[in-house]
């Protein structure tokens, strides 16, 4: 079956900036932790104009992504989901760091440690109910470091 769509007018930018920096997160327990306000500001001290907004998780025992912000209940079927998926008690050869760190490794590899956002007039073009999310695998807190890169054009 043929889909019938519209494409948006075609924005040409030169790429003229690079921003980075490293957004630390301490982690109090596993779950997903909302970090897109982190990325805004982000994005407005890079003064980002159009281009595309890297994530980068340096960690592979927790991830990112990107996942509805409205409801609560999605991130709590999600984490079920997964842990249903990577079980503790999943009789694990890699038990050195605990029974939760194999099946972070797995849940980790089910989602993603880098998304990458279009950018559009220094604003990320997320969806409506979409929100940026830092998972954490792990039972005990950790400290995470998220590498965010802007690459694209300045503000005008």
């Amino acid at each position: 079956m043929k889909l019938s769509g519209h494409c948006s007018p075609v924005v040409t930018i030169t790429p003229e900036r690079i921003a980075t920096a490293t957004l630390s997160v301490e982690t109090p327990r596993c779950g997903f932790f909302d970090i897109t306000a982190q990325a805004r500001a982000f994005l407005r001290e890079a003064k980002a104009g159009h281009g595309a907004l890297t994530l980068f998780i340096r960690h592979t025992s927790a991830s990112l992504t990107i996942q509805e912000n409205a409801d609560p209940d999605v991130l709590t079927d999600l984490t079920d989901a997964l842990d249903r998926l990577a079980p503790e008690d999943g009789g694990w050869i890699h038990t050195v760091e605990g029974p939760d760190d194999m099946p972070a490794h797995i849940k980790t590899m089910l989602t993603s440690c880098s998304l990458q956002v279009p950018v559009e007039k220094g604003a990320m073009m997320l969806g409506t109910w979409q929100g940026i999310y830092l998972i954490e695998h792990r039972a005990r807190p950790h400290r995470r470091e998220i590498v965010l890169q802007f690459i694209g054009s300045a503000a005008r």
